[in-house]
């Protein structure tokens, strides 16, 4: 037996998405806790930019696609400029790592590799400009010589990598979906002219047909005038045939028959077992037993209101079936809706039957209740 699932809720934010704010939080509260603990090169100075670093990087990671093209530039250059002159004056803290993740961030998100380059290097030179300029001003046997800092520019090359990759990635994304768009759409011009030509050909065939049926029977040879007519009948039924498959192919957004009967049974609140392998139901077959399914809910609610119902979907190798049971009402059933001749159910028998299946409904086996049961062979 196959136990019943709701589908998974869809995936929002990648880990990635999820995961950059975080690291971004930590390094924030850890450089903070540094600034707070360990002795600063101009603790003021060195307080303001870090303000500014923090804001900056903070506008560019939530704010970025709203940004336009030059205040992208002008944004990532003064993080790039300021991160640079940060690191000299947080040598002891982890805050120099500003000046790296700048230069990354810039190769990642400057459309312009050329710009990106071109910033990245700016930081690089303001870097080891700020090393030089600090340790000359306030010397402390730093283990940053001035000449480090230029290495600040060589995160901007794995930036540019990445975005190299992100953008084949998108490429190759759109490059498939365009060719199955194409595939799609010549299949649906087949189809379409295999539907053209079906109907043309079977509309012909059937015209011809009647115009011969009432010629005969103008000269009295009936037999032959009903040979015509049932000729003509059998184009029509091969025709609709034909043309329900040619439209099954282009249904491509329709459920599965059980996940249907499921969002039913639970809008309904009645309970749904599936049992056996279950395999792709032809669109006609799926829309009969739904239409079935529908109209056996309905009744049981009108004629035994209160009254417990079950729906179980078979699947067998060679049918598919349904059966809907109510039991016995709970409360009198009210006089307006309880009427009515039960029209909905005969016309289903119909549908049924022109499928090659059969429709059973009866007194449930104790003799209480009610029994819709329904088989429509593959």
């Amino acid at each position: 037996m196959e136990q019943v699932r709701t589908p998974r809720a869809r995936p929002g934010r990648s880990v990635e998405d999820l995961l950059r704010p975080f690291v971004f939080a930590m390094l924030v509260l850890v450089t903070s806790f540094q600034f707070a603990t360990r002795p600063l090169v101009s603790p003021a100075l060195a307080v303001t930019l870090f303000a500014a670093v923090v804001l900056l990087a903070t506008v560019g990671l939530f704010s970025w696609a709203r940004i336009p093209v030059a205040g992208q530039v002008g944004l990532t250059l003064a993080f790039s400029v300021l991160s640079a002159i940060l690191l000299p004056l947080a040598q002891s803290t982890i805050a120099p790592a500003f000046a790296f993740i700048a230069s990354a961030v810039v190769g990642e998100k400057l459309a312009s590799r050329r710009t990106a380059v071109l910033v990245a290097a700016a930081g690089a030179v303001t870097t080891a400009a700020a090393v030089w300029l600090v340790e000359d001003i306030h010397p402390l046997g730093s283990a940053w010589p001035w000449w480090l800092g230029l290495s600040v520019v060589a995160p901007v090359y794995l930036g540019i990598s990445r975005q190299n990759h992100q953008d084949a990635v998108r490429n190759a994304e759109r490059a498939f979906r365009s060719e199955a768009r194409e595939v799609a759409l010549l299949e649906r011009g087949r189809i379409a002219r295999e539907i053209h030509d079906v109907l043309g050909h079977s509309l012909s065939g059937i015209s011809l047909q009647l115009d011969l049926a009432d010629a005969l029977h103008g000269k009295g040879r009936d037999g032959e005038a009903n040979l015509a007519v049932r000729r003509a009948r059998a184009l029509a039924v091969d025709s609709i045939a034909e043309t329900r498959h040619a439209i099954e192919a282009l249904r491509e957004d329709s459920l599965p028959l059980s996940r249907t009967l499921e969002l039913m049974a639970i809008g309904d609140s009645v309970p749904l077992e599936v049992t056996g392998k279950q395999w792709p139901v032809p669109t006609e077959v799926a829309h009969a037993v739904i239409r079935a399914a529908q109209e056996a809910l309905v009744n049981a609610a009108k004629h035994a209101p209160g009254a417990d119902r079950s729906m179980t979907l078979r699947y067998t190798p060679g049918s598919v079936g349904l059966t809907v049971a109510n039991g016995p009402a709970t409360r009198e059933a009210r006089p307006g809706l309880a009427v009515g001749g039960g029209m909905g159910l005969v016309s289903m028998r119909e549908r049924i039957a022109l499928l090659g299946g059969t429709l059973r409904t009866g007194p449930g086996t104790d003799g209480t209740g009610w029994i819709v049961e329904l088989e429509i062979p593959k």
